[in-house]
């Protein structure tokens, strides 16, 4: 099977990602928990009005957790009974500031969405499970920005933050 340069590099990325080497700072579950307990304001990227699809059931179970969560997604108009908007721009001009940006996009899509998540003030750019890409890690931290990868928010809410 021949893998594609993107696909290579992300996997090199993921697998550096779990087995801890990967070359910039990534929030600890000492970090996490903090930053889960601090409750904040999270922005969904990706969000689908699937309830079968896991950006649903995590966005779901986030709001039940008593999260203030906003939804983004040119595709949809409402997740989970929330107002869905088509940019992370829109949404935090429309509902106020985010925190934290939890990214359910294919890692070779991440890049923009790292930029937007800079661009909108946000501290911590959260790249959900089976989800790494460096160049968004790179932007993210160099902007000051805490980095989260392969992790799954809901998961690690339910492990470190309850």
């Amino acid at each position: 099977m021949t893998h594609s340069a993107a696909d290579r590099s992300w996997i090199a990325t993921l697998i550096a990602v779990q087995e801890g080497r990967f070359p910039l700072p990534l929030l600890d579950d000492a970090g996490i928990r903090d930053l889960l307990r601090s409750r904040p304001r999270i922005a969904v990227i990706g969000g689908s009005a699937n309830p079968g699809r896991p950006s649903y059931g995590v966005l779901a179970g986030l709001v039940r957790a008593g999260y203030d969560c906003v939804p983004v997604s040119p595709t949809a108009d409402e997740v989970a009974g929330l107002r869905c908007y088509p940019t992370l721009a829109d949404a935090v001009r429309e509902t106020g500031p985010v925190g934290l940006v939890d990214v359910f996009r294919r890692s070779d899509q991440c890049v923009p969405h790292a930029v937007e998540a800079v661009e909108a003030g946000a501290t911590c750019l959260w790249l959900q499970q089976g989800i790494a890409n460096a160049e968004a890690a790179r932007i993210a931290h160099e902007a000051g920005l805490s980095v989260v990868m392969d992790r799954c928010t809901l998961v690690e809410h339910n492990r470190l933050a309850r």
